[in-house]
């Protein structure tokens, strides 16, 4: 089991397995991109498999797959297959732009692996495409749909970008009324390449929340459980539920039971903070897992208390890109 120096339980790691994405969304990076990581420098598949396994025996016991985009490895499905065979690791969980998901929805559905995460951030065609910078909204629409006819637990993840999208946060609430989905809107966070930073945001989650209401006044909150970024509401007469994650405001760090490695092997204990260290050549030496276990204690056991305390010590904090340090 791992505690970290705040005695909070440390049992779910964001594993990312890419730093590339096929999407050049404008809260993330530049049009231009950035400078992903040549492939020497990202992990293996088989190097993914044994991270992950010793992770589990460490106490791991919920994985979720991240980029970038997960699907842009094309040998993604194998790390996944023997991920589904690991004892003790109880659920595996992806996030995706899910623009190349389709041909593997089936052996997912197979493996058991039904928790996807679908980042959407608009419902209307033209505000998705300006955002995205690409032309891929029909395919994203498409699998987020089958995903959920096919029985996914689907949560929809929309940031909600100030002079953007927010047009959209009621129509995708009436479309997704339907449908047995969490459509979970998230505030804007800084990490964009360095291509704009900020101290505040106009649309909070309390602002969000104002909104929403002014439309469906018969809002009804849930419980959420105790380490849930989210705070969940239901809408009289929808199918589904929304969310409301206040990723930039931060309150939910009491409770925060994750762990992020990233594609090039960083390990990140707050997305606010800097990497604690780096397991790639760790892993690629002798005794790897006895050393791996003795960083990943090391790591745990300085952390940042909050995300305002990881940015105190941060300097170069909005110098990064969402697709660097693990979606």
């Amino acid at each position: 089991m791992l505690i970290d120096n705040h005695n909070r339980k440390i049992n779910y790691l964001r594993l990312a397995v890419t730093d590339r994405c096929n999407l050049r969304c404008n809260y993330c990076m530049p049009a231009e991109g950035i400078n992903f990581a040549k492939n020497d420098k990202l992990f293996t598949i088989e190097e993914l498999f044994t991270l992950s396994k010793i992770m589990v025996k460490q106490g791991i016991d919920k994985i979720r797959i991240t980029g970038g985009e997960p699907f842009v490895r094309k040998d993604l499905m194998v790390l996944l297959r023997q991920m589904a065979a690991l004892e003790g690791l109880k659920d595996i969980s992806i996030t995706t732009n899910a623009t190349l998901i389709g041909p593997y929805i089936n052996e997912l559905k197979e493996l058991g692996i039904t928790n996807i995460n679908v980042s959407m951030d608009a419902i209307h065609k033209e505000t998705f495409d300006t955002i995205t910078r690409r032309n891929e909204y029909d395919t994203v629409y498409g699998n987020l749909i089958r995903l959920i006819s096919e029985g996914f637990n689907v949560r929809i993840n929309f940031i909600v970008l100030d002079g953007q999208n927010t047009q959209d946060i009621l129509p995708i609430l009436d479309v997704m009324k339907h449908y047995d989905v969490a459509v979970r809107f998230l505030e804007e966070m800084p990490f964009n390449g360095g291509t704009k930073s900020f101290n505040t945001i106009k649309w909070d989650y309390k602002n969000i929340y104002k909104h929403i209401a002014t439309a469906y006044p018969h809002i009804e909150a849930l419980e959420s459980p105790r380490t849930s970024t989210s705070i969940n509401y239901k809408i009289r007469g929808h199918k589904g539920t929304f969310g409301l994650i206040p990723s930039f405001s931060r309150t939910f760090c009491g409770t925060c039971n994750r762990l992020r490695i990233s594609a090039t092997g960083d390990v990140i204990t707050c997305l606010y903070g800097k990497p604690s260290m780096n397991l790639r050549e760790v892993l690629r030496k002798e005794n790897a897992e006895e050393n791996i276990k003795l960083h990943i204690l090391k790591a745990i056991g300085s952390r940042a208390k909050t995300g305002f305390e990881a940015q105190k010590n941060n300097s170069s904090v909005f110098d990064s890109s969402m697709t660097s340090i693990g979606g």
